[in-house]
């Protein structure tokens, strides 16, 4: 397919020129170590330091300036009164520096002044530094660490071998082939993707796509027909159809040999993910682990929401210099013989695995940690690097459960178009986001493969009504929900609206049934949350346990619900007419596209601002098609509303949940928790918007057009992980 074709020649040219490019290195810094801080603002602030040497060619300047959310810093470089170079680097980053790019400078500066902005924020911004090696008379004695960037004289490929060096150490598997791991994986799904997409969106003759297979209890597809016009004509009760309902159901479907396939790419992606991102280098991993180890160790959940962790994972966490790297893009991980010794050393030692605070992950409900107390035995003869390795392996198996159930949800939800099941699966098998995050030690992997199935679940009860089987499974999912993650209580509601619609539909073809089938799977689900605060509240404690505690603890905020209100609509858009500026200077809603686009480690590692222009630039035609194919088949979304209004309760839900949790950390943090892996139940929804834009091209175009948005997916996915290598292991 010539798509295909065009597509991975061009993404193979753009690797090749990316890595052909120099890194930028450390050219000089102000000799200022930072060992404390110097400063902080809430509000714009401009200041100067004096005495600066500025080697040539600096093409950036790195300052340590960390807040929750940054705010718009600039600089500019005086010689004298005249400004030889000026930058600025947008807000909304987290970590404890600020990159700002410049002119690259003709010729070295001595006794320069470096003057920097720093725009108003929405928390205290804190500089960080010590003292002045030599202080000019009138000057602080204390100034604030800065380091001067400029392209190395070495490309990536001739650095190949100290990244492939560096990638082998402090993890387990150790050695430098470790780095052959993650390659294979990709070409793995590189090519696996290919040929999926080769087999799956071949045009028939005549460009007209081949039709979708005939569908048990369905009415065969005759002429084309829209894919939303064909899961309304299926949603139509039974007896409007003049069917039987007792002869509906719809006999076992074998799950295509596309959806295993989109299944085997998310699993190797998030395989190679595992492998790049380094231990407990993602948010809040050490706390997830931490949990684990606890309920293996001891049997019991975790006791207190201190860091309380094993004697054990301090020491490893210790020799992995975590602290200093987190947050820090300054700063990689560990890169010595040394060190490597010494960490070995002491994941040798009989230190003992028992701990009492799982930290952040305490509250959090057990079945994830459960299942992965499974890979944690398998490696208990191990160090705890070998037990982290098979844990994060387990979640990777998750990302592939995801895409298959994307895939199946695709099918129920639009079953006139069997290659846009196909784009939808793969876009979703090769996200980053999903990757990363089933990469890693995160109970988000387990809640995304739950809600995912859930999903197709509900898709295929609005397409066929309800059976007792399904209403079973159904329920079982929403259990598996609350028992995977507290973010499930923000899409429950949504899901029992969802069950009430498909009862009352099916209700209208098989009569009460349908209502008790919904209550059947509505008792199902809300019984693991129901036993657990009966126990609790029988024995005298909280009724959600420490989450109660938690909850009731958040004494700092007091607002009213309309003030909550706004602040909730702020955290995801933009800022209403009268209500607080709780993010000035930053739009919401480009943060949390850029977040989507790419923002990994603990939300410190980000691209350059160019890849966040051209990712919008992208996503604008991605959404026209998504809008016009939405359009053409708009009569037969009126027939779809109840599902599609379920669709919606289920995604506000979560939205006003993460909303609401960030309303309780003000004024401590604002925006605390605008993470977009709290997004990744939608993956079915977001893959959606994938398949129908490759519908939106027409049937001539369609499969070409889905073609090029698995490619480019594909290039985002590959693309983001090279990220991440620059950014730990160079």
């Amino acid at each position: 397919m010539p798509a295909l074709a065009g597509g991975l020649a061009l993404l193979a040219l753009a690797i090749a020129a990316t890595l052909s490019r120099t890194p930028l290195v450390v050219a000089g810094t102000n000799a200022v170590a930072p060992t404390r801080a110097v400063g902080a603002t809430r509000g714009p602030i401009g200041a100067c330091q004096g005495g600066e040497t500025i080697p040539a060619g600096t093409s950036a300047v790195r300052m340590w300036v960390t807040s929750n959310v940054k705010p718009r810093v600039t600089v500019a470089i005086r010689e004298g009164a005249r400004t030889v170079a000026a930058g600025a680097a947008e807000g909304g980053r987290l970590g404890k520096v600020a990159a700002v790019g410049i002119a690259p400078l003709p010729r070295t500066l001595h006794d320069a002044e470096l003057c920097f902005g720093v725009g108003r924020g929405a928390q205290q911004t804190t500089f960080y530094g010590g003292a002045s090696p030599h202080p000019q008379p009138g000057e602080e004695p204390s100034k604030m660490t800065v380091e001067y960037l400029r392209p190395g004289a070495a490309t990536w490929w001739s650095l190949a071998g100290t990244v492939a060096k560096r990638l082998g150490m402090g993890r387990a598997p150790a050695g430098r082939w470790t780095g052959l791991v993650p390659l294979s994986a990709m070409v793995l799904a590189t090519l696996l993707a290919a040929w999926t997409a080769l087999t799956q969106l071949r045009p028939a003759r005549r460009g007209r796509l081949q039709p979708a297979p005939p569908i048990a209890g369905a009415q065969a597809v005759g002429q084309p027909r829209s894919d939303l016009a064909e899961a309304a004509a299926e949603a139509m009760p039974a007896r409007r159809r003049g069917a039987d309902p007792r002869r509906r159901r719809a006999r076992p479907r074998r799950v295509p040999a596309a959806a295993c396939a989109c299944a085997a790419v998310a699993t190797l992606s998030a395989v190679s993910w595992s492998f790049l991102t380094p231990p407990f280098q993602a948010p809040d991993e050490p706390s997830h682990f931490a949990y684990t180890q606890i309920l293996a160790e001891t049997g019991a959940l975790p006791r207190t929401s201190t860091s309380s962790y094993s004697p054990e994972e301090n020491v490893v966490l210790t020799d992995l210099d975590h602290q200093a790297v987190r947050f820090n893009v300054a700063i990689g991980t560990i890169s010595s013989a040394a060190q490597q010794r010494r960490l070995e050393h002491d994941m040798g030692l009989a230190l003992s695995r028992v701990g009492e605070g799982a930290g952040v992950a305490s509250p959090q409900p057990p079945l994830y940690y459960a299942l992965q107390t499974i890979p944690y035995f398998a490696g208990s003869g191990g160090t705890l690097l070998d037990r982290l390795a098979l844990m994060r392996l387990l979640s990777a198996l998750m990302a592939g459960v995801t895409a298959l159930f994307v895939f199946l949800f695709l099918r129920e939800a639009l079953p006139a178009a069997p290659f846009a099941w196909t784009v939808g699966g793969l876009c979703a098998a090769l996200a980053p986001l999903l990757g990363y995050v089933s990469g890693i030690v995160n109970p988000d992997a387990l809640l995304c493969a739950v809600a995912a199935a859930l999903f197709f679940g509900l898709a295929r009860g609005f397409r066929r009504g309800l059976t007792p089987g399904l209403a079973i499974a159904l329920g079982a999912l929403t259990a598996a929900g609350f028992l995977s993650k507290l973010n499930f209580l923000g899409l429950a509601p949504g899901v029992l609206l969802a069950l009430l619609l498909i009862g009352r539909r099916t209700a209208r073809g098989t009569g009460r049934r349908g209502y008790r089938w919904a209550a059947l799977a509505a008792g199902i689900g809300l019984a693991p949350p129901a036993a657990y605060a009966l126990v609790n509240v029988l024995s005298g404690h909280p009724a959600f346990g420490l989450l109660s505690a938690g909850v009731s603890g958040t004494t700092a905020h007091h607002g009213s619900p309309l003030q909550e209100l706004g602040y909730v609509f702020q955290l995801y858009l933009f800022r209403l007419p009268g209500t607080p500026a709780y993010f000035p200077g930053l739009l919401p809603l480009r943060l949390w596209f850029e977040k989507l686009v790419g923002a990994y480690g603990w939300l410190d590692t980000y691209f350059a601002e160019w890849v966040y222009v051209l990712a919008a630039a992208l996503a604008l035609p991605i959404v026209a098609l998504c809008l016009r194919e939405a359009v053409r088949a708009r009569g037969a979304l009126r027939a779809r509303l109840d599902e599609l209004a379920a669709y919606a309760a289920i995604a506000v839900g979560l939205l006003a949940l993460i909303g609401a949790d960030s309303y309780l950390e003000l004024p401590k943090y604002a925006g605390s928790y605008s993470e977009p892996r709290y997004l990744l139940p939608f993956a079915a929804l977001f893959a959606a918007v994938f398949a129908l834009a490759a519908r939106g091209a027409g049937r001539r175009w369609g499969p070409a057009v889905g073609t090029l948005l698995i490619v480019l997916v594909l290039g985002h996915d590959i693309f983001s992980q090279l990220l991440v290598v620059s950014r730990f292991y160079f």
